[in-house]
This record gives structure tokens, sequence and C-alpha cells, in this order.
């Protein structure tokens, strides 16, 4: 793998050899323009790898919503239905205990699913995070 200047990715020309007779101020004015296009390139960098993220758990949070929307609709009418079933052949209360106990079971198996989404949502930056290791890297060996 070649180390290239992180700057390369800024810049679409390539510009001169660094002249010798340039003064000490001007070196370390390029050097901060430098610095901060690179930094304004990982800012926008890591946004957009936020942004991404922040959709993926907009959407299992959605899951979740929608889960509990549909749960308690179910619940409010099946569990209604199979209450007054079960009454046929056995005590009211216990019927609706029964009917409870397996609304519970359904509502943990929503639960697991909408963990499960959430747990694919990372909110580190990675390719940030890789970027910026490679500019240390570079910052450090800039002949390499």
């Amino acid at each position: 793998m070649a180390t290239m200047s992180p700057l390369s990715r800024a810049r679409t020309t390539a510009e001169p050899a660094v002249v010798p007779e340039e003064s000490t101020g001007q070196l370390l004015s390029q050097i901060t323009s430098d610095l901060q296009v690179l930094f304004r390139q990982e800012l926008e960098l890591a946004k957009a790898e936020l942004k991404e993220e922040g959709t993926k758990a907009g959407k299992a949070a959605g899951m979740f919503g929608g889960a509990g929307f549909a749960g308690c609709m179910v619940l409010l009418f099946l569990s209604l239905a199979a209450v007054f079933g079960l009454a046929q052949v056995m005590d009211e209360g216990w019927a609706a205990l029964i009917v409870a106990a397996l609304w519970a079971i359904a509502g943990a198996v929503l639960y697991q699913k909408g963990r499960a989404g959430m747990r694919t949502v990372s909110p580190k930056p990675e390719y940030t995070v890789q970027t910026l290791k490679e500019d240390a890297e570079w910052a450090r060996h800039p002949t390499k």
C-alpha cells in the first residue's frame, strides 16, 4: 500500500515543488492552509458517516414503533376474541390470564428483533477514524 499525502484528495492539479527561497512565514501559511483543508475534509466525512448511521437507527426505531402499534391493535381485538372464546370452556379470569401470557411472549419476540436491528448501528465513524490514522502516520513520516 503506497502512502500518499492526504491533501491529494483535495487538490486536482499538481503543485510545484517547494522552492528554497520561500520564507518561513509563507511555508507556515501554506501548512496552515493545507491543515484547514484536511480538517474540513475529515469533518465532512464524519458528517456523512453519522448521517448514514442515523438513518439506520431511525429505521430501527420505526420498527419498534410499528411493532408497538401493531401489538396494541392486535392485543385489543384478538385478546377480546380469545378471552370470550376461552370463557366458553373455563372461568373468564383464567382465560384472560392465558391470553395475556401469549401476548407477553409475542412482545418479547418483537423486542428481540428490534434489539438485533439496533445492534447493527455503529455510532463511531469508522472511515473517518481510519483516514485520521492515515493522516497522522503521513504527518509523522511525510517522505515515505
